[in-house]
Parts: C-alpha cells; structure tokens; sequence
C-alpha cells in the first residue's frame, strides 16, 4: 500500500510530518509519498528509504480562501496529494494543512460519492466504556436535515467497519434527551431518523456521549466543530492545572508520583493525538484531515487511519449504502 502524505501542511511541518511518516513506514509496513518542496523535503529523507518524495512547487496557506487557492494553485502540496489518490498511484492521503483546502481539492479532484450531499468529518471521542464517533466536526457549517441523516448512515458505517461496532446505537446532539427537543434542524432529523435508520436511539445531551449512551452522535458542522474543540481545550486546560499545582507542595508530590502512572493513561484516552486524523465521509476516495498542531505521533496516527480506512474499504461499503447508482 502507498500513501501520499502532505509533507508541507501543518504548524511543524516538514520535519514533524517526515518524523511521523517515517515511523509509520517502519511500523505498519507501507510505502508512502511525500509530497512537498524538494529543497525542504529531500533533506529529510536521506535515511528513510520507504519514503519517496513526490516535488511540487506551490504551498496553500491556512489564511487563504480554500476553493480558490485550490483552483488557483494546482501544483499545491494538497492538491497533488488528492490528484495522487485520483489516478491511483497512491490509496489514500493525509494533511495537516488549511482544512478548508483539504476539502476543496478532496471535492474538486476526487468528486463526492454519487448521491451524497455533503461530505463529513467526524472525530473519535472518549466514553467511560470505550470510544463514540462524532461528526460533523467542521465539514460544514450551516447542515440541512437531508444531509444530517446522511452523516447518521455514514457514520453508522463507519463505526461498524472502522471500530468494529456491528450494530452501533446512532443519536442526535441536542438540548435533552426528550423527543421534540432542539431546534428546528435537530427535530426534523429525529423525525426522518425514526423508523428509517436501524439502530437510532433519538437524542443525546452532551453529557450522554462521554456516558457511552451512543456509538455515533451526529451534529450540526458548526455545533460539532465548536463541540469538539471545547473539549479538547477543556481536557487541555485540566491536565496543565494538575501538572503545575499537583508539585507545589510536598504531599502532592508524593500524591502525584503514586498517580502517575494512572494519570497517563486517562491523558493517552484523551489526546487527540492517539487518534492522528479524520478521514471525509462522502468523497469518492480515502481523503483523511490531520490537526493543524499535529506532530511525529498524530501523523503518524493519521497515516494508520489512512490505512485503515483503505483496508476496510470504507469507500465502498459508504457507497453500497449511502450513495446512488
């Protein structure tokens, strides 16, 4: 398997990204092009001989407008990752670069499956029990109920193939619980959802999902993408207050060294590191968005999802069952 990744996107690219790559290389035995500015790039690459730089001569920048820098650049990073992946020298690929460009090439060159609306992004989250998966994080911003009941399939699949849930429970977030809660958007959706998609259980607040109440719970983008972002800035935000007061007196430095260990196991849970990117739901090909603070370990992360997700052949079943001949 051969997986194109975006040398040249993120915060601590290229060095962090080549790390992440070459770690995945070696650990889960694929071949992978690098696609990036050579004079950046092949300097990194002298000891890594499963990594082949692919060279391109143009760079998007997280300020510019997606869908025009996408058409305006083709020979960007992003864009020949995904022209990569359409013309099958590579299965799948992955950036850490301007989401919103990610997307628009994803859409531009690689097309959505037939029948899909929108595409996804969904996010694995913590439960007390396990994982749920989340979506849409960001894709979208302003989601129609049509569209929502897509991302509820698609979602569902996703669970199934990729975390090997084989009749996942499928809510919507919202205000409570009860039937005929939230706004219009969320009711019309519980409505279309009932008795059509097997295995919807209606609402869910947000304290149900990290409850285990459901496998897949399905938002709005722009509900889903300040959501999740919430939580990472929440679980951030807990961990760096125990590390700097935890110290400040002797018995919490007794206290902490005994809770170490335990301490860095429920942070591992909660790092979206562990869970490196996000492949898009509904593009006709494996196209899968890495956090724009990304380093070695969440590329190398978001490389295993790319694999995953081409060895489950996620693609294929979300088009058996969600698109249209």
């Amino acid at each position: 398997m051969r997986i194109a990744v975006d040398a040249m996107g993120g915060d601590h690219a290229p060095e962090q990204i080549v790390r992440g790559a070459a770690a995945a290389a070696l650990e889960y035995g694929i071949d992978i092009s690098l696609v990036g500015l050579p004079a950046a790039v092949q300097p990194l690459l002298d000891s890594h001989p499963r990594l082949q730089l692919v060279p391109c001569t143009q760079l998007i920048g997280m300020d510019e407008h997606p869908a025009q820098a996408v058409r305006n650049k083709p020979d960007s990073s992003i864009s020949v990752c995904a022209r990569l992946c359409k013309e099958g020298r590579a299965a799948g690929w992955t950036s850490a670069g301007n989401s919103g460009a990610i997307m628009a090439a994803a859409l531009l060159i690689q097309g959505r499956i037939r029948g899909v609306e929108r595409p996804a992004l969904g996010s694995i989250v913590p439960t007390q029990n396990g994982f749920a998966y989340f979506l849409d994080v960001g894709a979208n911003v302003d989601s129609k109920p049509e569209s929502m009941v897509q991302f509820a399939m698609m979602g569902a699949v996703y669970a199934r193939e990729m975390l090997g849930r084989p009749k996942p429970r499928v809510a919507l977030l919202s205000n409570g619980e009860e039937e005929g809660k939230g706004d219009e958007r969320v009711r019309e959706t519980a409505r279309r959802l009932k008795g059509f998609l097997p295995g919807f259980v209606g609402n869910v607040e947000p304290k149900d999902i990290y409850g285990a109440r459901a496998d897949v719970v399905v938002a709005d983008g722009f509900v889903g993408n300040v959501a999740i972002k919430m939580a990472e800035a929440t679980a951030e935000f807990l961990f760096r207050n125990l590390r700097e007061e935890i110290p400040k007196t002797l018995s919490g430095k007794v206290g902490g060294a005994l809770i170490r260990p335990r301490v860095q196991e429920l942070r591992a849970r909660v790092d979206w590191r562990e869970y490196g990117g996000a492949p898009l739901l509904g593009i006709d090909g494996v196209a899968v968005i890495a956090h724009g603070r990304s380093d070695a370990r969440a590329m190398k992360n978001a490389i295993r999802v790319t694999r995953d997700a081409v060895e489950n052949q996620l693609v294929g079943k979300i088009r058996a069952e969600v698109g249209r001949p």
